[in-house]
């Protein structure tokens, strides 16, 4: 704390975000991006729960295809919801109460799917729309309240945390199988503990952009304070903020069309086949290649750390050679990996190595996705474009798993998988990668870019 003091007052001339960018980072800055970090693995563990309970309700609830598919499908649609109507509330009531309201929100439908009664396959898609809401939300928001933290030249990296842990989400799950076995009640019951989580944000400000684009400067000095852990006093000067506008979707539509359009698109492709893989990848390999439920779990430990490691690579590459680049290796790769999974599954390993080269670059993607989504629009509409933009492409979260769904069919899933719909399937999400890929060179570089002049 003395070396950041020190700098700041020997810095006195420079303003508050250059003291931010000079400074190493101070412990309160480390405690939000592990707010954000803890956050998303938390809703995400919920989240990715829903594929290890629909791998066992195939059994337990006699589940067709076309069921199974539709409860996957409304934790994608509550996703959509979740994205877009957060992502517009934090920028009119803030990252912090966004944050909050996301993490009730999914702790409350989470708590009430522990209650249903046997085959309510309905209830259970209704409530996990609910879910969805609350995740969706989550990492929307967590993302610009880390970058208007942190940073420029780190931005990329640090905010890609807040993404980057999210497979834990899915290491959590599996090891919550393993540990629980066929109970899927106490396995939904986990999801309710993220609810503690609100007492480490009560000790967290909220952002000081937000509160600039809000004209509360006093505000902002003192979250500003507490970031570089100084007197508010020697905070440097605020840069001047020139619209204070109400964030809206006609400002986004006028004046933001294009970045707008790249992250929808863009989101959708990648988002298509690695969430496929997330919901019904358990299924797969436990109903179609006859692995045991315990096996399966222990494979998808491999899967949550090869797509944690791939997201720590997205976000650390981002910040060396930029945020397009990296977005098209990932994605061809990733699309390589499909077309793999496409052609070559004669057997369950050789189908679970396409498995994790996917997910280790058609989903480790989103170590930077998100975090370069939200520099594509300036302080006033961070979330709402991000959120728009991203939940116009999570539509994939509810085409991809129906897609598999209907490939199934309508008969009990633990009675057979016809494995031909793999080819189908993987072929279909590989082309959407190589767009995706593409997509994402038409977007602005931010590297090194200060959010100002974004």
């Amino acid at each position: 704390m003395n070396d950041v003091h020190t700098a700041a007052v020997s810095g006195h001339n420079k303003t508050a975000y250059e003291q931010i960018d000079e400074n190493p980072l101070t412990r309160h800055q480390k405690s939000l991006i592990g707010l954000t970090i803890v956050g998303n693995i938390s809703e995400f563990f919920d989240m990715f729960l829903i594929g290890f309970v629909v791998s066992l309700l195939t059994d337990a609830w006699k589940l067709t295809g076309l069921e199974a598919g539709v409860i996957l499908a409304c934790s994608g649609l509550g996703t959509v919801v979740g994205s877009i109507m957060w992502g517009g509330l934090s920028d009119r009531f803030g990252r912090k109460h966004a944050f909050q309201w996301c993490v009730i929100c999914f702790v409350v439908f989470t708590a009430l799917s522990i209650f249903l009664p046997n085959r309510a396959w309905i209830l259970l898609a209704l409530l996990r729309v609910g879910v969805g809401i609350g995740v969706g939300g989550l990492n929307i928001t967590s993302i610009p309240y880390v970058q208007e933290f942190v940073p420029t030249k780190q931005r990329g990296m640090l905010a890609g945390l807040a993404s980057v842990f999210i497979p834990l989400g899915l290491l959590l799950g599996s090891v919550s199988q393993s540990i629980v076995g066929d109970n899927w009640r106490v396995l939904i019951a986990l999801g309710v503990l993220p609810v503690f989580l609100l007492i480490w944000l009560n000790r967290v400000p909220e952002s000081p952009r937000f509160y600039q684009t809000k004209g509360k400067d006093d505000e902002a000095r003192k979250a500003l304070a507490w970031a570089l852990e100084i007197p508010k006093e020697q905070v440097g000067v605020l840069p001047e903020v020139t619209t204070t506008k109400k964030a809206d979707y006609g400002e986004l539509f006028s004046h933001h069309l294009r970045p707008l359009v790249i992250i929808s698109l863009g989101s959708f492709c990648f988002i298509l086949g690695s969430f496929a893989i997330q919901s019904w990848g358990q299924t797969l390999m436990k109903d179609a290649f006859g692995y045991s439920t315990q096996m399966v779990a222990y494979l998808f430990m491999g899967v949550a750390v090869a797509d944690c490691i791939g997201r720590f690579g997205s976000a650390w590459l981002a910040d060396v050679i930029g945020r397009r680049w990296t977005m098209f290796i990932f994605g061809i790769i990733g699309a390589l990996g499909c077309f793999y999974a496409a052609f070559f599954h004669d057997s369950g390993w050789q189908f679970y190595i396409a498995i994790l080269i996917i997910m280790t670059f058609a989903d480790g993607v989103f170590g930077i996705l998100n975090a370069f989504g939200g520099e594509q629009f300036p302080n006033d509409v961070r979330s709402t474009g991000l959120g728009l933009g991203y939940g116009l492409g999570a539509i994939a979260k509810i085409i991809g798993p129906a897609f598999m769904g209907v490939l199934v069919g309508g008969s009990f899933v633990a009675q057979h998988i016809d494995i031909s719909v793999i080819t189908t399937a993987f072929t279909f999400f590989g082309i959407c990668l190589v767009i995706g890929a593409v997509t994402y060179l038409f977007a602005q570089e931010t590297k090194g870019k200060k959010l100002e002049s974004l």
